[in-house]
């Protein structure tokens, strides 16, 4: 096949994506039982259950126990805020190495109201009051700590470190060779709309980045449904700055990020092996690419109306995945803050190609938020528990 190309470009808060549907909620099974309230209402489900005492007051039961590694970084902040209402959720223990010490609140003042405990050093962490992870360490640290977290915990990894089957890939393209290759066999990549059945029972996931999100979900469909060439798939992503971290760096500071744009991993962007991995699964063909507007070919006889017509068919149940009506562009702004996807296509000026546009928010359906959806299903809650935040505008 021909090779597509991939580059990024440093943007605002919002990736390119698309897409919502509608799923059936599903009630999690066990033998005790006890009434948790919600603002939606409220549901019976098995009794392991949190209760924090506050003086006199006793705060709402919680009925897992969430351990969030990582927790002053931006997608452990995000992580926070979506679980602030989520009813079965609540958080026993923060890491963060380089805060220590400090709460919540003095990291991130948007948080304050938010009494959660004071955050530890991970080699300081005590798991034996957790038990499900959320791990939001940057890639190369992760492995070394998942690998020593007990066994009975479900995780779901946020950083690239599980997301690459191939470990000698993991290697080439991270600089580092893979030290849990072990844990990597047990891994299951978690794009939740295109791969929901595997994650139902795996114990470690692999989030996906907000740039593979936001193009596999996509062109996932057409490609399975045979609409469209793979030769010559070129993508054009652009990421919200805060995609690169916390950390301080140069080229990001805001006088050199402000007032324009700039491409960045030009021809060695991590997230290209990422993606080549997801389309080779299901075109059963190698897939080299990507340079998120999607410049694609049809294949022979196939139209515009057609690819819209498959796109509609494979996310019309889903919840969080949105096709636009005919002509309907879809904006960064119109899903900041949720767990949405909006997309649409559009006819190129070349006859037999075809251009797709996707929006998502990068810090949440591209990380956090569809960290939290996938461990909704882990842990048998409906997956939208926690995440029916409208986007937030102007």
């Amino acid at each position: 096949m021909s090779a597509a190309t991939f580059s990024s470009l440093c943007f605002s808060r919002g990736c390119f994506w698309k897409d919502e549907a509608k799923n059936s909620p599903r009630v999690m099974k066990g033998s005790g039982k006890v009434k948790i309230s919600s603002i939606r209402g409220s549901a019976t489900l098995p009794t392991k259950s949190l209760q924090v005492e506050d003086g006199k007051t006793q705060k709402s039961e919680k009925q897992v126990r969430i351990g969030l590694l990582g927790a002053s970084g931006y997608t452990g902040a995000e992580i926070v805020r979506l679980l602030a209402n989520h009813p079965y959720f609540g958080i026993t223990l923060m890491t963060a190495d380089r805060k220590a010490g400090q709460s919540i609140g003095s990291v991130f003042p948007h948080l304050i109201s938010q009494d959660l405990p004071t955050m530890v050093a991970v080699k300081d962490a005590d798991f034996s009051n957790v038990d499900a992870v959320f791990c939001c360490l940057p890639h190369g640290t992760t492995q070394e700590i998942i690998k020593g977290l007990p066994k009975s915990l479900k995780i779901v990894d946020l950083s690239a470190d599980f997301r690459l089957r191939d470990v000698s890939e993991y290697e080439e393209w991270y600089g580092q060779p893979h030290i849990a290759p072990d844990l990597q066999k047990e891994a299951v990549y978690g794009l939740t709309e295109i791969s929901r059945e595997d994650i139902k029972n795996a114990r470690l996931v692999a989030n996906p980045g907000c740039y593979p999100t936001s193009i596999q979900l996509p062109l996932v469909p057409l490609i399975q449904a045979n609409l469209i060439q793979y030769r010559n798939i070129i993508i054009d992503a652009k990421s919200g700055v805060s995609g690169a971290g916390r950390g301080a760096k140069e080229a990001n500071l805001y006088s050199e990020i402000a007032e324009g744009i700039y491409s960045y991993g030009v021809t060695r962007h991590r997230h290209v092996p990422e993606i080549e991995q997801g389309l080779t699964d299901v075109a059963s063909s190698k897939i080299r690419g990507m340079q998120s507007t999607i410049y694609v070919e049809m294949a022979p006889g196939v139209t515009i109306e057609d690819l819209c017509q498959q796109l509609k068919i494979s996310y019309e149940h889903e919840e969080f995945v949105k096709l636009l009506e005919k002509g309907v562009v879809p904006r960064t702004h119109n899903v900041r803050g949720s767990n949405y996807c909006l997309m649409n296509v559009f006819p190129d000026r070349i006859p037999g190609r075809a251009i797709i546009i996707s929006v998502i928010d990068n810090l949440v359906k591209g990380a956090s938020g569809q960290a939290l959806q996938n461990l909704n299903i882990m842990l048998g809650f409906p997956e939208n528990t926690g995440l029916l935040y409208q986007p937030l505008f102007p």
